[in-house]
């Protein structure tokens, strides 16, 4: 089982964002505050071992932590950013999650790494009625099976999960957690419902 202290947790803010009009998601403003900020807070109270993946904007992303980009150009997705972190970081367990949740859960670390053990290769957030496949802990012993998938020009995460020892941890008591924000209109509308909190 992966202690929590020794998991490394990446923000994946390396996306086109297409649906926010191109707008680097994660340098977004909500009420006042780059999307990325709340993030890092909420990950912040969990573990010191938060690194961002982008390919942009890195100038800007230096300012909240170290930033490293995908090593497969053309922005291959959240795949490009799990590629890239095993090839940075050397923990055995690396956590990733989204830059465009900004609620997420406060004992996400803690929770997904205490359902994982000796023989799990990616433990999944599930939200009571989906998994969130970019919500994610996963063991470095998959990137050669990664490799060959993104080699094959496969993108999509979940043929991937499939192929490895997937569990899902249940966060359907915090269904709201894993809200995303991926237009203008979303992040107007989440932000006019959460200015008072």
């Amino acid at each position: 089982m992966p202690l929590p202290e020794k998991t490394s947790w990446v923000i994946l803010a390396g996306g086109q964002a297409s649906r926010m009009g191109g707008n680097d998601k994660g340098l977004v403003s909500l009420n006042n505050r780059t999307m990325i900020e709340h993030v890092i807070d909420i990950l912040a109270a969990q573990t010191q071992h938060i690194t961002i993946n982008a390919n942009r904007n890195h100038d800007k992303y230096q300012a909240f932590g170290t930033v490293f980009g995908d090593q497969i150009k053309d922005y291959p997705g959240p795949l490009g950013g799990m590629h890239a972190a095993l090839h940075t970081l050397d923990n055995e367990w690396i956590g990733f999650v989204p830059c465009d949740c900004p609620q997420l859960p406060s004992d996400l670390v803690e929770r997904m790494s205490q359902a994982c053990d000796a023989s799990t290769d990616i433990a999944v957030a599930h939200d009571g009625e989906h998994i969130q496949p970019v919500v994610t802990l996963l063991h470095r012993r998959i990137l050669p099976k990664l490799e060959a998938f993104l080699a094959n020009g496969d993108r999509k995460i979940i043929l991937l999960y499939r192929q490895c020892n997937m569990i899902t941890v249940d966060f359907s008591d915090q269904p709201n957690a894993f809200v995303n924000l991926n237009t203008p209109e979303e992040l107007q509308q989440f932000g006019k419902q959460h200015e008072s909190n």
